[in-house]
């Protein structure tokens, strides 16, 4: 676990530190993310078309006995392409990376239970920088595989952002 923190630090610092990009509407981002849950998120772009997000997400849900608390940290670098005969300001984009999810959750205050989800996540959106505003919107899906902690095929991630670009 220590790991990945320090892993997810440094590229933060780092990309707080590299060059400008010219060919990109927008160079850093940040914001919140809404769906499967409420996080924040951070991109920075490393170049005109690769980009590079963090994501830290938090979902809480229960009913019938059943509650769960989940944590989730997802890295990924997706390969962004224009759509400018559509919008001006639109993109599509591709990419992967890996997470970590901690859950903890209980089942009729009888069976409490935690566990830790180590994964590879895919990721498929669109994104769209407001030419008059420092604002941009992305909708997107992350499918994941969870290959240690249980859980196999992870469909119900991904979301909407809304972030500060700068």
């Amino acid at each position: 676990m220590k790991k990945v923190i320090c892993s997810f630090l440094f590229v933060s610092v780092f990309s707080l530190f590299t060059y400008s990009v010219s060919g990109q509407s927008y160079d850093n981002a940040v914001g919140l993310r809404l769906a499967w849950g409420i996080g924040g998120t951070y991109k920075h772009f490393f170049s005109e078309k690769v980009a590079a997000e963090g994501i830290v997400n938090f979902r809480s849900w229960g009913t019938f006995g059943f509650r769960y608390r989940r944590t989730r940290i997802t890295g990924l670098v997706s390969i962004h392409q224009p759509l400018e005969e559509v919008v001006e300001g639109l993109q599509w984009y591709v990419g992967g990376g890996a997470f970590a999810g901690f859950w903890s959750g209980a089942y009729s205050r009888v069976y409490d239970y935690n566990s830790t989800q180590i994964g590879i996540a895919g990721v498929i959106g669109l994104d769209y920088k407001f030419s008059d505003l420092p604002i941009n919107v992305s909708a997107d899906w992350m499918p994941g595989i969870a290959l240690a902690g249980g859980g196999g095929f992870i469909g119900s991630s991904g979301g909407l952002a809304v972030r500060y670009t700068f």
